[in-house]
């Protein structure tokens, strides 16, 4: 297992090895002696099929680092940082995480997370520092003109819900920044 770090300040990226046999695979994708910088008290997954597109997300009270890792499938996975004080605030960041790729990504408390589905069927793995609450729960629109993802050029397949999550705007304006 090895962390890289990006040029947002405690985003990171975790390499993990890969071991293959004719059985199938094995990889570790959690060691606290490794991982020690947050303390993880909650996991889901989520199962997602394919150009699904889920987010952004996040909580303003109790917020929530994650560790993301794709167990199967591949996805597109992007965070926005609502830091109100980081040099990155308002920027977006985004990585392919895949079961074939073998990387998560850490996200610290202060972002919003959102993630496109590329293949068939995809499942993600969550380590969360706190409980998910929806009473606290709020997100961004995925498609916000001042956001500009990328997003693959397909019928994407988004909730209701999600597609009626305010702008960037609006949470600047509703919480100034987390």
């Amino acid at each position: 297992m090895k962390i890289i770090n990006t040029s947002f300040r405690d985003l990171k990226i975790i390499a993990h090895k890969k071991h293959s046999d004719f059985r199938g695979s094995l990889r570790e994708t959690y060691n606290k002696k490794i991982i020690n910088w947050d303390k993880f008290i909650f996991e889901y997954a989520t199962i997602s099929k394919k150009n699904v597109l889920r987010g952004f997300h996040f909580q303003y009270k109790h917020q929530q680092s994650k560790l993301i890792t794709v167990i199967k499938g591949k996805v597109l996975d992007c965070v926005i940082d609502l830091r109100k004080n980081s040099r990155t605030s308002g920027k977006i960041f985004s990585i392919i995480l895949s079961e074939n790729n073998c990387k998560s990504l850490y996200v610290p408390r202060g972002f919003a997370h959102a993630y496109f589905s590329i293949q068939k069927i995809n499942v993600i793995y969550y380590k969360l520092s706190d409980y998910y609450n929806p009473k606290f729960e709020d997100g961004i629109y995925y498609n916000d003109k001042d956001i500009k993802v990328k997003w693959p050029k397909t019928k994407l397949i988004v909730s209701k819900k999600d597609k009626l999550l305010g702008s960037f705007q609006d949470f600047k304006t509703k919480y100034k920044g987390l």
